[in-house]
């Protein structure tokens, strides 16, 4: 059986570490990236290296190329004090390109999840606590996964933050266009638990 070079399976090695890169699929970027010529090459790992000097904004968590956050820094956003709770960083970016919420964020970096070793600490959860305080936050939405570990950070948050604060989390449900009868039975008891009167 033909094998590759060991360089070129080198790089499919580190495809494959990508989420949703599958075996053929990095081998077909390795492949790609081998037709590339010396300065592409050059300019390619040039732009991966720099990832190591990437910057996060120390009160939400987002990636930033200013020494300030453009949200954290934003008075409109600041005076709706209202702070949006979220997993990762595309959770950020899917909620700002629905153009439907104003509001400051805060990035937890993951769930609870006492079998992999990650608590309160490990989250920051105290900082979070904090900055409600500091920002003179109204209303926290929580905008995680609905999950087991996702449902229990909900509930450690919602005791956490006490009820000085609104806590509200996100609906789940039927997506727009769904059809009843590819839907798994915790959608639907998410969509019928998340009914709003007409």
């Amino acid at each position: 059986m033909l094998q590759l070079p060991q360089k070129l399976r080198n790089v499919v090695e580190q495809f494959s570490k990508l989420p949703g890169v599958g075996g053929k699929s990095a081998q077909r970027h390795a492949l790609f990236l081998s037709q590339f010529t010396e300065v592409e090459l050059s300019e390619f790992s040039l732009v991966i290296k720099e990832l190591k000097n990437l910057q996060k904004c120390s009160d939400c968590g987002l990636y930033l190329d200013e020494e300030t956050c453009l949200i954290c820094s934003s008075e409109k956003r600041k005076s709706s004090k209202t702070l949006c709770v979220v997993e990762g960083m595309t959770d950020c970016l899917a909620i700002e390109a629905s153009d439907q919420y104003f509001g400051l964020y805060h990035i937890l970096g993951g769930v609870l999840n006492p079998l992999l070793g990650i608590g309160p600490d490990e989250l920051g959860l105290g900082r979070l606590r904090d900055r409600v305080n500091s920002d003179d936050i109204d209303t926290v939405i929580l905008a995680v996964t609905p999950s087991v570990e996702g449902d229990a950070t909900c509930a450690y948050l919602k005791e956490d933050l006490g009820s000085s604060v609104s806590v509200d989390r996100i609906g789940f449900g039927i997506p727009m266009g769904g059809s009843f009868e590819y839907l798994d039975p915790l959608t639907i008891m998410k969509a019928l638990e998340n009914r709003k009167r007409m």
